[in-house]
Parts: structure tokens; sequence; C-alpha cells
């Protein structure tokens, strides 16, 4: 089957017809146009992605062809045009999201969890479970440039600047700086016992401060990458003492992390809240009470809303916090397994992924209401071309 599949026009529109059923073009010259509001939506279950107008509420094609991408992310090159999408197969696929083609693919591992771009556009480095430790590839042709033995999982990966990246090992509880600003053998730093099992990590826009999630212990790692020597240290040590931790059905991801107002709003293990942490002492400043345990708190771009989606048996619903008063102003319910968001680049609609229902929804953020939806195979994540230009994304 031809990869390339452009749908027409009028299937576009008609979104109550399911995928399968649109036809394609399979000839023909790709439609002139700009990257800056198209994104891609990963379909899980069938190995495919679609690429999609935000401006229009369109989908434009859909690409077959990516594997395993029951667990994926994604990064953009610098101008835009190829997506780099991280697959739980190990695979690490190229797309050319305005040919709509595979450009290039390559199954790098048995199992990874994600990656990152360098910021000079050159290199996309692979975080893997098995056998673990990190690849590094060549951006234009997916050869690969270096292989980062760590003798455990690696989790965390985000590119900072000057050409690095960063990340961190299950097992070993360490994080790796990975600089390869002097040509292709990285020069590794490692900041040993940052705490129990690292689950997931953020990095601040400005590329200086890393955050570690800590599966194993209640706190976080943090990292300030301007500090000389390296070193970490832990914050909201014990945020749940005196709590009986709960069940958890599903990992919080601190990649969606959220920060407003000189604070960050970061999802809390086993717990039906979010925590308020200052952005200069990294010291809990709150706590906000959710209905269920917290996946994504994302934040919107201008900082003003907080949106925050759960595990199951929650995640029919999406709350949304309100910065300066720190109170949920909103519940919303968008239907059963909401996986993902997205904003629009300046935050007047957000995306979202309705695994269940088979649909993605577009929402107006100051009304707070439903204003369109399309057809998507079990969507989960979603990811516009804005990411292009921001650090850690």
């Amino acid at each position: 089957m031809n990869r390339r599949s452009f749908l027409t026009s009028a299937m576009i529109g008609a979104s109550t017809l399911p995928l399968a059923a649109t036809p394609a073009f399979t000839t023909g010259a790709p439609q002139l146009r700009g990257t800056g509001d198209l994104g891609i939506v990963i379909e899980r279950a069938t190995g495919s992605v679609l690429i999609v107008d935000t401006t229009k509420h369109e989908r434009i094609a859909r690409v077959e062809g990516f594997g395993d991408i029951s667990h994926a992310s994604a990064v953009f090159s610098r101008d835009e045009r190829f997506a780099y999408v991280f697959g739980r197969d190990g695979g690490l696929t190229k797309l050319d999201i305005l040919t709509a083609e595979v450009v290039a693919r390559k199954v790098q591992s048995g199992n990874a969890i994600g990656g990152a771009i360098s910021d000079d556009g050159t290199l996309v480095a692979v975080s893997n479970y098995e056998p673990g430790g990190v690849k590094v590839f060549d951006a234009e042709t997916l050869e690969l440039v270096a292989d980062m033995e760590t003798g455990s999982k690696t989790i965390g990966l985000v590119d900072v600047p000057g050409r690095r990246f960063v990340f961190s090992t299950w097992e070993a509880g360490e994080t790796w700086i990975a600089d390869f600003s002097k040509g292709p053998a990285p020069v590794v730093t490692k900041i040993e016992e940052i705490g129990a099992n690292p689950y997931d990590a953020l990095v601040t826009a400005d590329g200086r401060h890393y955050i570690a999630g800590l599966f194993g212990e209640d706190g976080l790692a943090h990292v300030d990458l301007w500090e000389n020597p390296l070193k970490a240290r832990k914050i909201l040590a014990g945020y749940g003492r005196g709590e009986a931790p709960l069940p958890v059905y599903k990992m919080p991801h601190l990649e969606g992390w959220a920060k407003a107002s000189e604070t960050f709003y970061l999802p809390a293990i086993g717990r039906h809240g979010v925590l308020i942490v200052d952005d200069r002492s990294f010291e809990e400043v709150g706590r906000i009470p959710l209905l269920g345990q917290p996946v994504f708190a994302m934040s919107r771009p201008d900082g003003r809303q907080v949106f925050v989606n759960f595990a199951p048996p929650d995640n029919r619903f999406v709350q949304v916090i309100d910065t300066p008063s720190r109170k949920v102003v909103a519940t919303l319910e968008p239907g059963p397994g909401v996986l993902h968001m997205e904003f629009a680049p300046r935050g007047h609609e957000v995306w979202m992924s309705v695994r269940d229902e088979n649909e993605l929804q577009v929402w107006d953020t100051a009304k707070l209401e439903k204003i369109s939806s399309l057809p998507a195979e079990k969507p989960s994540g979603i990811f516009f071309t804005v990411r292009a230009h921001k650090t850690g994304l």
C-alpha cells in the first residue's frame, strides 16, 4: 500500500465517517502549504499517524507503517517539515509531514520510551528500556552517531542548549549529561544517587533546571545545569508523609509540565492532586485537590490555566485550574480515555485525544466549550510543530 494517502477535502469535512472508509488520493502533488499550523496525532492501535491542520481543524493525511506506537512521542526538525516518531518497539521513524511519507525508519532497540532532538537540529537521541542506554542518530540520514550504554533503563531524555542531552537511569538512580558540542564522541558527566527509580523528567524552557520524578520515594530530584560542579538535590521530600499511598494505575508524566506565575504544577504519584512548587526555592507552596490521579498537568501558553487529565477510572474527565486563584474552575467530560492534550501555539484552543470515542476534540479555552471533533483510530499523543522551537519538547 502506498504510504502517502491524502484525504479528499469533502471527506475531511465528513467527520462522522470512520477514517478507514475514507477514499485516498494516490497520485498528484502535495498541496502548497506552510508547516506552522500543522501537527501529528498518534493512532496507537493501528500503527498510523494523522497529519492535521490545526487552524482549519482538518485531517490532511493518514500515514501507516510506524510499528508499535502504543506508547509514542515525537519531535520536529527545526524547519518543521519532518517529525521523528519514537515507538514502543524501538522504532525511530522520520515522517515528511508535507508529502505524508515515511522517508526513513530504523528499529534501533527492543523497547524504547521517547526521544529528543538537539538544539541545532542535527542529532536525534532515543531513550531505551531494552537493552537500555541511549542511541544518537544523524537527523538527516538516521545513521548511528553514538551508542551510550548505561546498564539501566533510561528515562526523562531531554535536549538542552549546547548540543547536549540529559537523561536519567531507572535502576541506577543517576542523571547523565551527554555533551556533543565537540563532535560525535560525547563528553559524559554522571550525577550519582539522585534518588530511587526516576521515572520521568522535565527541563525548564531556558534549559537550566532539570527535575526528575522519583517512583521509589516521595520526592523529586533537581539539577541546576548552570552550576559548577553539577549536583542533584532532593526537593519535595516526603510530600506524602502521613498519607496512605494509593495504587498507581497510570504513571504521571512530567514532560507535559505546567509552569505559570513563577510556580510549577506537578502531578504527585498516587495522590489526587497537584503540587505547587516555587520556581526559585523549589519548595512546595501549595496543593490543589483533584477528582483523581493526574497524568498530565499542562499549562496554557500564557500560564493562566492548567489543564489536567487523569488515570483510570477518572480518565473521562479533564479539570481546569485557574492559576491566579489556584482553584479548579471547571470539570470537563470529553469522554472515556482522554490520553493527551496539546494547546494551539497561543493557547486559544486545546486539542484532546479521546481514545475510547475514536475522536479528537478541540475546545475553546476561554469559553471551555467543545468547538470541533475529528475521527481518529484510538488516538493518543498529539504534537504540533510549534514544539520545534521549544527546549525540552
